[in-house]
């Protein structure tokens, strides 16, 4: 590793090792997610904002109909013809392929961050720099160091952001925060978390089919080492290759671990460990168990946080005791249990809580994920999934891919960003940019 890319220049630059925003953690967490920022804001609250699309198709697709509702001044896309769809429905627009090109545009106030995981850093990165406000989809980055340096840095220039975990907004998961923190099953001590997805690539691809001409192959490539294309790798595939996913835990654990987190109140895990298949260099594992464990937080008990994916479950499926839902969360507290998913949530076993009355509501119901960012934006507001919150939740989902590739457990130190008892695991908390793009690399502090 180039030694300007080191652990210790990452702390240096990004102040992290010192700075009192770390040491008293919790109540600037706090703060964060409740206090204004210092932001221009438009004239009033009915002012379209102008926006800049990174990523216009699928998963982008649906980002730019979330934001549709403001002014669409810039899209970008290293696909032309998803970039031509795209300008047909906004032709005011203007089209670039670089995102560097776009975020030179003027009149932007704020840019959606909608690429595979490998490209969301150096292009939230630069444009939190250059004053944009920013929106990017989960999970917030690509590496460990990568999800610090991007909260750090929304900090520092006081910028309004949010991370795409739409979920976050609903009512169903409002409703499961204030059951947790009413007390109705106690005290909680364990949450499991599972999905079913399984993002797995394909090792040592053989080949080199032309690169469409429509594609920009090279600018897809961004940062990461080259590599001749190959159609496996997308639309969206990608994520089961290290070099620019996480598999399924990076791209499903921000959308199910949230709900623990927030009803928990959660931050940065103590140790983490997994198992899963053997360990492949290039491609992520078709199932994984992660096991983490989280501090006491006042008077809230030390938590065991356990992931799934692939198949695995909880043991209490097979014993019966679970309704044989999907993909969701359980919380096991002195008193019963809560499942939930995305729009459901019991109280179990179900006979002990025939007479619950659930509390009344005490989170105010969400305006939607979109116009939260865009309120806070014009109102010196800010956002329940800011880069503050997302960050931390990026950071423990990525650590679960970091320990089962090392294949051993972490003590993790959140305030020096590293394993106390694992060197093995410093290359990969950090990015490697190929030199063309070593510019952008979060470690230079120049963008």
């Amino acid at each position: 590793m180039p030694a300007r890319f080191s652990r210790r220049r990452f702390l240096q630059n990004s102040a992290l090792a010192t700075s009192a925003y770390w040491l008293t953690r919790s109540e600037a967490f706090a703060q964060e997610i409740t206090g204004p920022v210092s932001t221009a804001p438009k004239n009033n609250s009915t002012d379209k904002l102008n926006i800049g699309v990174i990523g216009v198709a699928n998963r982008g697709g649906a980002n730019l109909d979330g934001v549709s509702s403001q002014n669409i001044v810039a899209l970008c896309d290293i696909d032309d013809n998803y970039l031509a769809a795209a300008n047909k429905r906004f032709p005011q627009a203007k089209i670039y392929n670089d995102f560097r090109s776009l975020l030179d545009q003027k009149n932007i106030d704020a840019v959606v961050v909608s690429t595979p995981d490998h490209l969301h850093a150096p292009i939230t990165l630069t444009a939190l720099q250059m004053g944009k406000h920013v929106y990017c989809e989960k999970p917030l980055t690509h590496t460990v160091a990568e999800a610090r340096r991007v909260a750090e840095t929304a900090r520092q220039h006081k910028r309004v952001t949010q991370m795409g975990i739409q979920i976050h907004s609903t009512s169903n998961y409002r409703r499961v925060v204030e059951l947790i923190r009413s007390g109705a099953i106690g005290a909680v001590r364990e949450s499991h978390v599972w999905s079913d997805r399984a993002w797995v690539g394909t090792e040592n691809l053989t080949g080199t089919p032309p690169v469409p001409p429509n594609l920009h192959w090279d600018l897809w490539l961004g940062p990461a080492p080259y590599r001749p294309y190959n159609p496996a790798y997308l639309p969206a595939n990608w994520r089961g290759w290290w070099e620019f996913g996480g598999g399924t835990l990076g791209d499903m654990a921000c959308h199910h671990m949230d709900l623990s987190f927030w009803a928990l109140g959660l931050q940065h895990p103590l140790t983490v460990e997994a198992e899963g298949p053997p360990v492949s260099p290039e491609i992520t594992p078709a199932w994984l168990i992660v096991h983490y464990t989280f501090p006491a937080r006042g008077a809230q008990p030390p938590v065991k946080l356990t992931w799934y994916q692939g198949g695995k479950r909880p043991a209490l499926f097979d014993q019966g005791k679970l309704p044989k839902w999907g993909d969701g969360t359980l919380f096991i507290g002195d008193k019963g249990m809560l499942l939930a998913d995305y729009d459901r949530r019991v109280l179990l076993p179900e006979a002990d809580f025939k007479d619950f009355k659930a509390p009344a509501p005490t989170i105010p119901e969400s305006i939607g994920h979109y116009n939260e960012w865009f309120e806070a934006i014009r109102n010196n507001g800010q956002t329940t999934c800011n880069f503050a919150y997302g960050g931390m939740l990026t950071e423990t989902a990525l650590l679960g891919n970091v320990a089962y590739r090392v294949g051993q457990k972490l003590e993790w130190d959140a305030q020096q960003l590293r394993a106390t008892n694992c060197p093995a695991a410093d290359h990969l908390l950090i990015p490697q940019y190929r030199k063309e793009w070593q510019a952008t690399h979060p470690l230079t502090g120049s963008y």
